[in-house]
C-alpha cells in the first residue's frame, strides 16, 4: 500500500540526514517524487536478487534481513528499525541487487525515494552526500565482519567470536544484548544447541555465564578455539 503523508520528525533522525533540519529537508525534497509504502506483518518487502531502485528508510515498525542456504534454512542477518535505511550499500554499482530477503516483522512504513531523485538530492545537499558516504563505509565494515563470522563452522567458534567481539580488548562482564533465541537465529542454529554450547564453555571455564551476564575467564582459550583447523 502507498500513501503520501511523510513524518518529517522521524525522517530527520535518519543518519543520512544528520545536520539537516526539518525545514531544510522539506525544501530539499520539494519537487522530488517519493512514496510512503506500508506493509503488514510477514509481508515480503524486497526479495534477494531484486534490483535496488530506490532509497528506503524505515519510518515505523521493524523488518528483518534473511538469507537462505542451499538446504532452505533461513539465516537472519539483522533486524532493522526506524530511522535506519535499507540495503543502502546496493543502490549503486553494476550488480545493484538486494542481497537478502527483507520481511516485515510487524506493521511497517517505509520512505521510498527513487534512485533518480536520490541522485538529485546528493547534488543538492553536501551534508546528505557526506552522511551517505559515511554510511556506505560503515555498511562495508558490517558486511566484512558478517562474512568473517559466517566463515566459522561450529557453534562453538561462532559463540567464541561473538563474545570476544562484544568484550573488545578488555575482560570483564558482558551483558548479552540478545536473547538465546535471537542469537540462535543469528547463528542459524537451534536454540537448544546454542544453550548446550554456552554451558560447555561455562563448564570448561572459558567463561562464567549467568543468564545474560557473561564474564570471559580464558581469553586465550577462546581465541585458540577460532584457530582450530
Amino acid at each position: 500500500m502507498v500513501q503520501n503523508y511523510l513524518n518529517m520528525d522521524v525522517l530527520t533522525k535518519c543518519p543520512l540526514f544528520k545536520g539537516v533540519s526539518p525545514d531544510e529537508l522539506k525544501k530539499l525534497l520539494s519537487g522530488l517524487p517519493y512514496q510512503i509504502k506500508k506493509y503488514t506483518k510477514g509481508q515480503l518487502i524486497a526479495q534477494s536478487g531484486d534490483k535496488c531502485q530506490s532509497l528506503m528508510i524505515m519510518l515505523k515498525g521493524s523488518v528483518k534481513g534473511e538469507m537462505m542456504d542451499f538446504s532452505g534454512k533461513s539465516i537472519k542477518i539483522e533486524d532493522i528499525e526506524p530511522p535506519k535505511p535499507l540495503a543502502i550499500a546496493f543502490i549503486f554499482g553494476q550488480n545493484n541487487t538486494c542481497p537478502v530477503n527483507i520481511i516485515a516483522n510487524n506493521e511497517v512504513e517505509i520512505f521510498n525515494l527513487p534512485k533518480a531523485s536520490m541522485i538529485l538530492l546528493l547534488q543538492r545537499s553536501v551534508p546528505f552526500l557526506n552522511n551517505f558516504m559515511n554510511n556506505i563505509s560503515d555498511r562495508a565494515q558490517f558486511l566484512s565482519d558478517k562474512i568473517r563470522f559466517l566463515s566459522f563452522q561450529t557453534i562453538q567458534e561462532k559463540l567464541a567470536h561473538y563474545l570476544l567481539q562484544l568484550a573488545g580488548p578488555l575482560d570483564g562482564e558482558i551483558i548479552l544484548p540478545k536473547s538465546q533465541e535471537e542469537l540462535a537465529n543469528m547463528f542459524g542454529v537451534a536454540r537448544p544447541s546454542l544453550g548446550r554450547t554456552m554451558r560447555d564453555l561455562h563448564n570448561e571455564e572459558f567463561i562464567e555465564a549467568k543468564g545474560k551476564s557473561v564474564k570471559i575467564l580464558n581469553r586465550k582459550g577462546l581465541i585458540a578455539l577460532l584457530k582450530k583447523e
